[in-house]
């Protein structure tokens, strides 16, 4: 059952898997079968999922196994340190398919190469061919062109929003869709819009038609994910649309849960909490990134909105009975002891559904980064590690109060003698789970009645009905 450090975490490996044959022309070997590694978020996966199709339809195969992979290509995450290094060590570790198997040649796209693309260029001679974050159409080019001897390098900046067909690496019954990308908000901690540039909505018809094809080929579970997800139609006539996308998806044939991922605090208004609330297919769950809770830290980071006013919509979040999630950031520059106590108290007040937590880390060319009273890496740690234990014992009261209630669970494995699954409090990957015992066969996919009769740190039991 999940762990402390899974909840800690904001960025995923995620395997594609699709199996492949080779084939060979005049005894020469022929470079057709891609194996693709996505590291970063979820809207990275997406990237990676439109990437496949790409792929695919320039007549690579792709494979699940690096070591029959004739290219390599490694998405990578540039958002913070943890996640830099995990790029760059994987990438190593790649290069050695390249040294003594198969691969001929090893790619690496994403953000880390928007960000950096020059001195990897430089700094890693294993690598083929860099394309950053704009260069997603560009990918079959680009190949042939590593195939032919270049080294191309591809970093321009995109000034629209990545879309298209894609090869979902999601089970079938769930996936994400993207209303936008790129950010404003310049957070003073946040690369995002270094590397994703500013923000920009997709078309709302892109979205809810994209939306109705998934929910054509029986996916059931729809979550929408960008940037900063409130600003959805912001920049386009009609203005902010989240909710109504909300609701048109809530109406499409198949579709049984539908929720968003990402939400700005001071954008979240009344008629997306009404929606989230009312509608029946909504899972009634808010992600709501706070960051913290005291004013002056909150006005060193550029983060909109003041304590009172974050707790006024967290009153009204309650009031609706929706699932409440938060990330924060401990050892931000100039976070005292009693700026920390504060960020504890009000944990400890508020009592989240769900939470999710990051040592700073002070990324370059960011404001931050060069702020006095930078806080030491061991007392970043340090209260990383007392928040989260602050965490775990809420999550458990939280859990325990459940014991005794029905929900819907959407089943996604059996382990064991048990069926593990969501609820609609849970969201995909980044949640606890719902341990189920059943006395008839449950299947991947399915919605099932279950009532909850135990709890764990951030798992309940249950049985199904």
């Amino acid at each position: 059952m999940q762990s402390i450090a899974t909840q800690q975490a904001a960025w995923y490996n995620i395997p594609v898997i699709i199996r492949t044959s080779i084939r060979m022309e005049g005894g020469l070997r022929v470079l057709e079968t891609v194996g693709v590694i996505s590291l970063g978020c979820a809207k990275n996966r997406v990237d990676t999922e439109q990437m496949l199709h790409l792929l695919r339809e320039a007549g690579y195969r792709i494979t699940d196994r690096p070591a029959d992979a004739d290219v390599i290509v490694v998405n990578t995450c540039g958002f913070i340190d943890p996640a830099k290094q995990e790029s760059i060590d994987t990438l190593l570790e790649m290069a050695r398919y390249k040294r003594d198997g198969r691969c001929r040649l090893l790619v690496a796209t994403g953000c880390l190469v928007q960000r950096y693309g020059p001195a990897l260029r430089e700094q890693m001679p294993e690598v083929d061919a860099l394309l950053g974050v704009g260069a997603y159409p560009r990918l079959a080019e680009l190949l042939g062109r590593a195939e032919a001897g270049e080294r191309p390098l591809a970093c321009a900046r995109s000034e629209g929003v990545f879309e298209g067909p894609r090869v979902l690496t999601t089970p079938a019954y769930t996936a994400y869709v993207r209303t936008g990308d790129g950010c404003d908000n310049r957070c003073a901690y946040c690369a995002i819009p270094l590397i994703r540039g500013p923000y920009r909505s997709r078309p709302f018809e892109s979205v809810l038609a994209e939306a109705a094809a998934l929910a054509a080929e029986g996916v059931r579970e729809i979550t929408f994910i960008a940037q900063d997800t409130t600003r959805f139609g912001d920049d386009l006539p009609g203005g902010k649309r989240l909710a109504d996308i909300i609701r048109e998806t809530c109406r499409l044939d198949g579709v049984r849960w539908v929720r968003a991922l990402y939400c700005y605090p001071s954008r979240v208004d009344e008629r997306l909490l009404d929606t989230l609330a009312e509608e029946e297919k909504a899972c009634g769950y808010l992600d709501l990134p706070l960051q913290h809770i005291d004013a002056q830290l909150l006005r060193a980071m550029h983060r909109q909105g003041t304590p009172e006013e974050i707790r006024a919509l967290i009153r009204r979040v309650r009031e609706r009975g929706l699932t409440l999630r938060t990330t924060m950031i401990v050892g931000f520059p100039g976070e005292t002891e009693d700026a920390f106590r504060r960020l504890m108290d009000f944990v400890e007040e508020t009592r989240f559904d769900r939470l999710g937590a990051f040592a700073f880390s002070a990324e370059e060319d960011t404001p931050a980064a060069e702020m006095p009273g930078q806080v030491p890496e061991d007392v970043r740690q340090e209260r990383l590690d007392a928040l989260m234990r602050l965490q775990a014992r809420i999550s458990l009261e939280n859990n325990r109060r459940r014991v005794g209630s029905t929900c819907d669970v959407l089943v996604e494995r059996k382990e064991g003698h048990w069926y593990v699954g969501r609820s609609a409090m849970e969201a995909p990957e980044g949640d606890g789970s719902v341990w189920l015992r059943a006395k008839r066969p449950l299947a991947p996919g399915m919605f099932v009645p279950a009532r909850i009769d135990g709890a764990q740190v951030y798992d309940v039991t249950g049985v199904a009905l």
